[in-house]
């Protein structure tokens, strides 16, 4: 007979534990209300288009252009800054969202699935 250990599922050489008989282990988390980035710039998009809509139509009419290419090229100028306006918000908004973070504890659940 040979005195041989039945071989071990771990590298440490202990018999590999079933995730039914690990202890449970408590973890810290952040908790956070992080806005959502595109919102934010297709709004700032959007406000530049109004403007570009409000300078085109009450602007006095220029013979050599029409009201749409006019609108077209403030709508280039200006959708631009409205974009990066929107992106500064929501960096302000998701910077302040991080100072407000909770800090909870979180139990693992085991999956029944």
């Amino acid at each position: 007979m040979s005195s041989e250990t039945p071989p071990s599922d771990s590298p440490s050489g202990h018999p590999a534990e079933h995730p039914a008989e690990r202890p449970a282990e408590r973890r810290e988390v952040s908790v956070r209300r992080a806005p959502r980035f595109a919102p934010f710039m297709l709004l700032g998009v959007a406000v530049g288009f109004i403007a570009a809509l409000i300078i085109a139509y009450t602007s006095p009419p220029d013979p050599t252009l029409t009201r749409e290419s006019v609108l077209g090229f403030f709508f280039v100028v200006l959708a631009l800054p409205g974009l990066l306006l929107g992106a500064l918000v929501v960096l302000v908004l998701d910077r302040r969202s991080v100072r407000r973070a909770r800090r909870l504890s979180a139990d693992p659940v085991e999956d029944d699935a």
